[in-house]
């Protein structure tokens, strides 16, 4: 146990300074006006000291993140949309794939939907990006444009078990999902917009659940695919 040396003695030295000679009343003077220079030089020390811990504590949230994940040629052909094709029909007929290479971001976007000759009943956009100089997770919950665009109908939970971080979005009734993930220095966005869950053209009828299941899953195996 740590206990007082004033208390029990135990931290005295064998041998005790001798008393200081008193100081005459100029030299106390003298003394007295050099306390306030040594307390603001102690300060600054401090001061200093905090403010190197802090940059150093900063320093990895600074430091470029280490992406996980290579960059997509063709987002199109590696996002398979196997479980959301089970459920809408075919997506992959005629995807339109974008990419974008900038020093601080990788980013890629595909689109699709289950009639490419006609207005469909599910629209499918998934994009990812790679960012290369800052950790994304500091903006990971603003929201995006098309988010702001349904203020006051959204919903968003967080989804267990996918990444560092997910979330998925809903609105218009759940029609609209969106599920966003956030991991080794990467973000994926799927999109999905049903105009309707009812059956159609064939299609069977599903629920809202199911689709985002199925984003999941999909998201899930996209992760896999572009792995380092």
């Amino acid at each position: 146990m740590i206990t007082d040396p004033e208390l029990d003695g135990e931290w005295d030295t064998a041998e005790r300074a001798e008393p200081a000679e008193p100081l005459a009343p100029r030299e106390r003077a003298a003394a007295a006006a050099a306390r306030p220079w040594l307390w603001a030089l102690g300060g600054v020390v401090v001061a200093s000291a905090v403010w190197a811990g802090g940059l150093y504590a900063l320093g990895d949230r600074l430091a470029a993140p280490t992406v996980a994940y290579r960059a997509t040629k063709n987002l199109c052909a590696d996002f398979k949309a196997q479980s959301l094709s089970g459920i809408t029909g075919d997506l992959r007929k005629r995807p339109v794939n974008k990419e974008v290479s900038h020093p601080a971001v990788d980013a890629a976007a595909c689109v699709m939907n289950n009639v490419p000759d006609s207005p469909g009943d599910f629209y499918v956009y998934v994009n990812t990006e790679l960012h290369k100089k800052a950790d994304p997770a500091t903006e990971f919950d603003v929201p995006s444009v098309d988010d702001l665009a349904n203020v006051g109908d959204l919903r968003t939970e967080e989804v267990p078990d996918l990444g560092e971080r997910a979330v998925m979005t809903s609105w218009a009734g759940e029609q609209g999902l969106n599920l966003k993930v956030l991991d080794g220095g990467a973000v994926f966005n799927l999109r999905v917009f049903a105009t309707t869950f009812s059956e159609k053209g064939g299609r069977p009828a599903t629920d809202s659940n199911a689709v985002q299941a199925a984003m999941v899953q999909d998201v899930r195996e996209l992760m896999a695919a572009l792995r380092k």
